[in-house]
């Protein structure tokens, strides 16, 4: 590909330039066409190959935001970008996965972002709740500690219903 004169070469140096943008009509976006003409490939050696059995011209289309796609995928695939990706898996995927597919969070029902917000809130409340129940009932052996961090229990649940749902102005 060059991109001060955009047009692409054939492996037999032959130039195919940029003809037109166009929207795609299955997917709705904007794509540039890099068509050949038939005098061009007329008795290349490599015709077969390039353009199969009824093409008499090469023609193909590449996605009209082509750099910014490519800038993204550099982006991604440096080092800090594989850290990150890494980062997200271990700690945000796991959590949408159980709302999800545990917890039947499925659907957001309601009207507007700040509806959606409290929503996103309260089942960020139920999961962290979930994981708190589970590590503090593996802790407590006998029946008085057990009864003792049950209360306790409640208190942290009391405290943290208090100080998440007031902000959120549920009423």
């Amino acid at each position: 590909y060059n991109q001060e004169q955009d047009h692409y070469i054939c492996p037999q140096g032959e130039i195919i330039p940029f003809k037109k943008v166009f929207k795609d009509y299955r997917t709705a976006t904007l794509k540039k066409e890099y068509r050949s003409s038939s005098k061009q490939c007329k008795g290349c050696p490599l015709q077969a190959e390039c353009l199969g059995r009824t093409a008499k011209e090469k023609k193909f289309s590449v996605t009209y935001y082509k750099e910014e796609y490519d800038r993204n995928i550099q982006r991604v695939e440096s080092k800090q970008g594989r850290y990150m990706k890494a980062k997200r898996q271990s700690t945000v995927e796991p959590v949408f996965g159980t709302l999800t597919q545990f917890m039947g969070l499925r659907k957001i029902n309601t009207i507007g972002l700040q509806q959606a917000n409290k929503v996103m809130h309260l089942s960020a409340i139920a999961y962290n709740l979930k994981k708190y129940l589970k590590f503090t009932q593996k802790r407590a052996k006998s029946g008085a500690k057990a009864l003792r961090s049950l209360v306790s229990e409640i208190k942290v649940l009391q405290y943290l219903i208090n100080s998440y749902l007031s902000p959120l102005n549920l009423a």
